[in-house]
């Protein structure tokens, strides 16, 4: 996913600074041996109960620009099981470093959830672009694909062109994702619809306005509508605290349709430090009570260098 500049990304306090002392690590163990200016990549998983994954797009597609043998060197060092939402090409080098695709994209041009399942205009590009990306996903042994609902308008390129009702957005993507899941089962895939805040305006990557599927209830609604056991929720964090909050209350609901995770921190879809307001680890613990056992991607804009951040994050995420 193709992102602007990383001006847009400063704190809300115009620091942009690395910070590396206490407040940076805090929850980060001790022993992990990590002193400001080393290249050396600290080990951060030491349990392992919680699945971890490194967004690609994070890394790769903004200001960082790392290459895909930096991000996949990085994972391993890490402790993670998984790079996700990593071109198909660059799948060998993930195999080659011993590491797995936790999650496929849809196979649809920047930005992949402007045309989704609840605009029939697009229905013959998507599905075709999907049961291709199922493809290969089924043949690279990665577990799940990305699904959008798209954007509300009929030309998801216009948004002065007309709204798409939510009860006929309902019925277009119920149709369009039975017909994915039924494909994904013969494939032993799973189609993972993720729900996306339109609260956020200040950067395409932090906020989707007019996105048809910003309510977490609606998406999950719809999948159920489904009824497939390979069409599941792809349970944003981030998305769902700025939407909603109450993000233990609805990993609770939703756990039996929960196929893949995503973390960020809010406000500013930056690291999971205490500039931000989500307890992550209450929210972790609450995935392994419920007994999840997926993925959990690491899918947060650093505003900082990336390794410190990862660290904080995949320590903090690593419950027992």
């Amino acid at each position: 996913m193709a992102l602007p500049d990383r001006s847009d990304n400063v704190r809300s306090d115009g620091d942009s600074s690395v910070d590396t002392g206490d407040t940076l690590l805090a929850g980060v163990p001790e022993n992990l041996g990590l002193v400001s200016g080393q290249a050396t990549v600290p080990r951060a998983v030491r349990h392992g109960l919680i699945k971890q994954s490194l967004a690609f797009w994070c890394l790769n597609g903004t200001e960082w620009g790392w290459d895909i043998d930096r991000i996949c060197s990085t994972a391993q060092a890490l402790g993670c099981e998984s790079v996700e939402l990593v071109p198909p090409e660059l799948w060998p080098t993930l195999q080659r470093y011993g590491l797995k695709c936790a999650l496929a994209g849809n196979g649809m041009a920047d930005p992949m959830f402007q045309k989704g399942v609840n605009n029939p205009r697009y229905h013959e590009e998507v599905i075709a672009r999907t049961r291709h990306a199922v493809d290969q996903a089924a043949d690279f042994g990665v577990p799940n694909v990305i699904a959008f609902t798209g954007l509300k308008w009929r030309d998801a390129e216009d948004p002065s062109s007309d709204e798409i009702s939510l009860t006929e957005g309902t019925a277009n993507s119920v149709k369009a994702l039975s017909e994915l899941g039924q494909y994904a089962s013969q494939k032993g895939v799973a189609i993972c619809l993720e729900h996306l805040n339109t609260r956020d305006h200040s950067h395409p990557m932090k906020g989707h306005p007019g996105y048809q599927g910003d309510n977490v209830d609606y998406c999950a609604d719809l999948i159920k509508q489904v009824r497939s056991p390979h069409v599941k929720l792809l349970f944003d964090i981030y998305h769902v605290d700025v939407m909603h909050g109450d993000v233990i209350r609805r990993l609770r609901q939703y756990h039996d349709i929960i196929g893949h995770v995503h973390t960020a921190g809010n406000p500013g879809r930056g690291e999971l430090d205490d500039h931000q307001e989500i307890n992550y680890r209450a929210v972790m613990l609450s995935l392994l009570e419920l007994g999840y056992t997926g993925y959990v991607g690491q899918e947060f804009i650093p505003v900082r260098d990336p390794l410190l951040g990862l660290v904080q994050a995949i320590s903090l995420c690593d419950v027992s």
